[in-house]
């Protein structure tokens, strides 16, 4: 390999690991989601659903046991959104009860499939309203609207390796920032040292060395 291509790849090979390392940093940032106290060990998920102006939530929907839960069970929209609750027909009658908060959220008891409850959250109702279905809600069948900007928010993302903790333990790698940074300097100091020995012993019409 020629003097001049190998100092390509040196190069090339240290600015990715600078970029690795950078990379770490920038996928560790947070954002941050509506705070759901209420649904802390809930199945059905979060979504941040501002910028849409209607929103379906599943009835009945597979988790917490069986088909008793809300999909998604929280939901972060902006005022003026038309949430329709839509009945999938499993795990017997269901409604939806405002437990507290701004929206009078209030559904008949429902089992039929393609049945619906629709509400127009306004700025009457910003702040986090929750709800839940009055039969299932010892199993967990609860859900929650936040409304607006306004609202009590928690960091959620990121982690102290770079990575999402959970994807980290899935793959089976303890990756640690300490990893990470040592990773980058060894990284960074064999290419600068390949690339002085090639500059010095290499290619040359000194020398006489170095390949065609």
């Amino acid at each position: 390999m020629k003097r001049r291509d190998f100092i390509r790849t040196a190069g090339g090979s240290a600015a990715a690991t600078t970029a690795v390392a950078a990379g770490s940093g920038t996928a560790a940032a947070q954002t941050v989601q509506p705070d759901f106290t209420e649904l802390e060990g809930i199945d059905g998920g979060i979504e941040d659903l501002r910028g849409e102006s209607e929103v379906t939530v599943e009835v009945g929907a597979s988790g917490n046991g069986g088909n008793v839960a809300f999909s998604p069970a929280g939901i972060w929209i902006d005022p003026g959104t038309t949430v329709t609750w839509e009945w999938t027909g499993e795990g017997g009658d269901h409604n939806v009860v405002a437990t507290d908060g701004p929206a009078p959220l209030e559904s008949e008891l429902i089992g039929e499939a393609g049945a619906t409850y629709e509400f127009e959250f306004t700025e009457d109702h910003a702040g986090i309203t929750n709800y839940q279905c009055e039969p299932h809600a010892s199993l967990g069948m609860l859900g929650a609207v936040a409304v607006g900007e306004d609202v009590p928010t928690v960091e959620v993302g990121g982690s102290s390796g770079g990575w999402p903790e959970d994807l980290a333990h899935d793959a089976g790698v303890p990756i640690q920032k300490h990893y990470v940074g040592i990773a980058s300097f060894l990284g960074i100091a064999v290419s600068l040292v390949f690339a002085f020995y090639v500059l010095k012993y290499g290619e040359s019409p000194n020398t006489g060395q170095g390949g065609a």
